[in-house]
């Protein structure tokens, strides 16, 4: 009896019945999308470890080297109270990108301002950075005359014999790591300029990223 009982389960020719082959196939399938799902979920793990070591997304950092008086030109009109001015400055920058990807930033420009009032700009065009790479940029910056003609403490500063004058300078950027990451990059310089001796005598910088 336990014989025939056995052989049941077989089909005539000996072969395994349909139904346990369908149960293993599953078996073999559930198994398979197991693993799948552990490699995957591994290899998240270690995308999301070395994002968070390795490739994290530091700031980059903008430096003023120098900055450096390249013209001067003061002419009073004493009849009007007004000072015509013409400054040229120049600024030495080094933008340095710790990161271990590119950090790729949007065209902006680099602004001159007296007392927040903006009297002169310069553009800096879009770029790339690269891996653990520092980049020099050499911007001039000019005086716009006619922005001065309404601004009445001009005259008085420059009759002391100073100038307060600050220069800005922001990028705005993207650096890819497992995602885009947003990162701002900005510097403000305040310089002063002794008027009488046509010379740069003081310039204190500050810095300050975001990401």
């Amino acid at each position: 009896m336990d014989m025939e009982s056995r052989q049941g389960n077989k089909s005539p020719s000996g072969m395994t019945h349909p139904n346990h082959r369908s149960s293993s196939k599953k078996k073999r399938a559930r198994n398979c999308c197991l693993i799948c799902l552990a490699v995957l979920i591994l290899v998240g793990l270690l995308f999301l470890i070395l994002g968070l070591t390795v490739f994290k997304a530091k700031k980059p950092v903008i430096t003023v080297n120098s900055v450096v008086l390249r013209d001067l030109g003061v002419s009073f009109d004493i009849t009007k109270l007004q000072v015509h001015l013409n400054v040229t400055l120049q600024a030495d920058l080094s933008v340095r990108n710790p990161n271990r990807v590119g950090f790729k930033y949007d065209s902006t420009s680099a602004s001159l301002q007296y007392k927040g009032q903006v009297i002169g700009d310069a553009p800096v065009p879009a770029g790339k950075i690269g891996s653990r790479e520092t980049r020099p940029m050499n911007i001039t910056l000019t005086v716009m005359a006619d922005r001065l003609f309404s601004n009445s403490g001009l005259y008085s500063d420059v009759m002391s014999g100073g100038l307060p004058l600050t220069t800005y300078v922001k990028l705005s950027g993207v650096v890819r790591v497992l995602f885009k990451i947003h990162v701002k990059s900005s510097t403000t310089c305040d310089l002063y300029i002794d008027v009488l001796n046509r010379k740069l005598v003081n310039q204190t910088c500050h810095y300050k990223t975001n990401l």
